[in-house]
């Protein structure tokens, strides 16, 4: 009984951090900033409260409404920022082409570093040699190394961060920032291990300890607050350039309104991304620690070789992909033994 009450409280608290405490940050400034300027001039005069009480229950009830809407909504929300969804062809693969250029380009920037680093250090063998002559030769990536040899160890720390948001296959590379930073931990475990944790996932939260499926709900609760955040400012900056230009009232209070939104949406955009550390670092505890029980509530046994373990994850990922054919038997080897019958 105390372990369902612990997963109702973690699933509430994700769901009112994520989703309905942005819902009423932006709620209250629609209310407060722009709604003035509509109670005179559209039916909203009709229905709109007469009293500070009745104000904060509507706010109260729709914070709650528009949080579980959101939260509802989020497949979608994430595609769209993520890049996968009402992206037009053409633009999807230029943006995809960029990023990758962008993760190859701090590749060769860490390199470049690591190398003179070296070469300070001791000789470098022939083919490292050549290979600083090509960096360094390399119009874009020394105008960027320029800058990199004054930066700090701290700050070329944060270099490795912003390439640590990549997935590692160029091949899943996303058009957004956002959803390079999802797509990585999304690949991690078919990178490792062979384990599509894109088609097991509700098997592999469902086997995995307690704590470290909790680990996963609070910090995606994180980009969830800020991705809430994000497309509510987008949606009351849009409402208030609509009002400004529509009725002409409070124009100053309605113009800085849209302005701040408008300064404040890619805080939250980068906001996000930088929070999908903390998710990848869940998720990845996730597959390292649920593995084993999840083999086992498969009825497997993990072999002793990572490559076997690699092939019997595959079988598994294929399995769960593919209908099945009779005389498959592939998985048959890493069968557990069945326990013996009970005596007596």
């Amino acid at each position: 009984m105390g372990d369902i009450a612990k997963g109702a409280l973690v699933g509430a608290w994700t769901l009112v951090v994520g989703w309905i405490l942005p819902a009423a940050a932006n709620l209250s400034v629609f209310f407060f900033a722009i709604a003035p300027s509509l109670r005179t001039t559209t039916p909203l005069s009709q229905i709109w409260p007469t009293t500070s009480t009745n104000v904060a229950l509507l706010l109260l009830s729709s914070s709650v409404v528009l949080g579980l809407v959101l939260n509802a909504l989020q497949n979608p929300l994430y595609r769209v920022l993520e890049g996968y969804l009402l992206w037009p062809a053409r633009r999807y693969e230029r943006a995809c082409a960029r990023r990758r250029q962008h993760k190859w380009d701090l590749q060769d920037r860490l390199r470049l570093l690591r190398l003179q680093r070296r070469l300070q250090s001791s000789h470098l063998p022939a083919l490292a040699q050549a290979d600083l002559t090509r960096l360094r030769h390399h119009p874009r990536i020394m105008r960027a190394a320029q800058k990199d040899r004054r930066r700090t160890a701290a700050q070329r720390a944060l270099l490795r961060e912003e390439l640590r948001r990549y997935p590692v296959d160029d091949a899943q590379i996303a058009p957004t920032r956002l959803g390079n930073g999802i797509r990585r931990f999304e690949e991690y475990g078919y990178d490792r291990f062979r384990l599509d944790t894109q088609i097991l996932w509700n098997e592999l939260t469902g086997s995995a300890p307690e704590q470290v499926r909790r680990q996963v709900d609070v910090a995606r609760a994180s980009v969830d607050f800020f991705i809430a955040l994000l497309a509510g400012h987008a949606v009351v900056f849009t409402a208030a350039v609509v009002t400004v230009s529509s009725t002409g009232g409070r124009v100053a209070a309605l113009t800085g309104t849209a302005i701040t939104l408008g300064c404040l949406i890619p805080v939250w955009y980068r906001s996000a991304v930088a929070a999908t550390d903390e998710w990848t670092a869940a998720v990845r505890a996730l597959v390292n620690l649920g593995r084993k029980p999840l083999a086992e509530g498969l009825g497997l046994a993990l072999p002793e070789e990572l490559e076997e373990e690699r092939a019997m994850w595959a079988l598994v990922s294929k399995l769960s992909r593919v209908p099945y054919r009779e005389g498959t038997t592939a998985l048959d080897p890493y069968r557990a033994m069945p326990l013996p019958p009970p005596v007596g």
